[in-house]
């Protein structure tokens, strides 16, 4: 049996810890951590961790984002070091490292929720910035409780077909689909710089809209997306969000169910993978304190659409927070 750690740096030298080098071991071996990075307890501190949460006891419809945070680790092996969007090699830049995953209790969410916060914020006390893989959105809450107990109420922007800012289901208080409204109801949230982004498909009531604005969320619209292109839409959210601390929470069903079939609620007429990209590379100047990437559901997929756009979009998300980690020690 072969096998290799990560690429190791140079003897004597505080440079960070790599990915497996790919001309030694083929991407399809190796450890299975986010693009062939090193285990958190390989490296001496870390920058960025990335943590998957195999939760999904919080969705109303199709259930096994649980299974997402492993999906999109696996397509992440044809990920590369060099990110030519943004002209950056971010695992040179800052050590990322893979935390593994925080378990929670699948059978009690309130439970879950309070695991999910204490981890975060054990995580989040070494100094690390975290790209979370979901699980279902329900997660997003309490990670927003542990990044404002470090940065006071954040600014969000929230890449969804859906709101997420309903009261209940079935009298539930914590489900995918009401993290936003328990988060501006705490006041963890900045009210004055909040915004969904490439939300579309039927509600159930014009109420909903007028709940929303009322919490102080803006709406881009997918079609605002189309007629008006990327490079504006960009603009427009980092107009929003200025100098505040920022925290990014997407769910995979902001694409259109052709770009991500895997996923528990899919909606006709959502944002392409470019288009996110290119929108998630216009925000590379925002001060992006962490991030999430959610309902992924790889029993929906096909040829690993979903967890392959999943894992580039974490990418994305990563380079933009080494980049302003190395930014801010030179």
């Amino acid at each position: 049996m072969t096998t290799s750690p990560a690429s190791p740096a140079p003897t004597g030298s505080s440079a960070p810890v790599g990915p497996v080098d790919s001309s030694r071991i083929p991407r399809y071996a190796g450890p299975a951590t986010f693009a062939r990075l090193p285990r958190l307890d390989q490296v001496a501190k870390t920058d960025v961790a990335v943590v998957g949460i195999p939760f999904d006891s919080g969705v109303s419809y199709r259930p096994g984002a649980r299974f997402g945070g492993n999906a999109i680790r696996e397509a992440s092996r044809l990920l590369r070091p060099y990110n030519p969007a943004q002209d950056a090699s971010p695992f040179a830049l800052a050590q990322v490292a893979d935390a593994g995953d925080i378990a929670a209790n699948p059978f009690n969410i309130n439970e879950a929720v309070e695991t999910i916060e204490a981890a975060a914020d054990d995580l989040l006390e070494t100094g690390a910035r975290l790209m979370t893989l979901g699980g279902d959105h329900t997660i997003a809450l309490p990670l927003l409780r542990s990044m404002a107990k470090k940065h006071g109420p954040v600014a969000l922007l929230h890449f969804d077909a859906h709101l997420d800012t309903w009261d209940t289901y079935f009298g539930a208080e914590y489900t995918h689909g009401t993290p936003f409204r328990r988060a501006v109801e705490e006041g963890i949230l900045d009210t004055s710089a909040l915004s969904h982004v490439g939300t579309r498909g039927p509600l159930y009531g014009k109420q909903d809209l007028t709940d929303d604005e009322k919490m102080g969320f803006g709406i881009v619209t997918s079609a605002d997306v189309m007629r008006r292109g990327v490079d504006e839409i960009s603009q427009q959210l980092r107009e929003r969000v200025g100098d505040r601390p920022l925290y990014i929470s997407i769910d995979i069903d902001v694409l259109d169910p052709a770009h991500a079939p895997g996923t528990g609620t899919p909606e006709a007429g959502g944002l392409t993978s470019r288009e996110l990209l290119a929108i998630l590379r216009g925000l590379s100047t925002c001060n992006l304190i962490s991030a999430d990437l959610v309902e992924v559901a790889p029993a929906y997929d096909h040829a690993e659409i979903t967890s392959v756009a999943a894992s580039h979009t974490a990418y994305e998300l990563t380079t933009i927070m080494t980049r302003q980690i190395a930014a801010s020690r030179t």
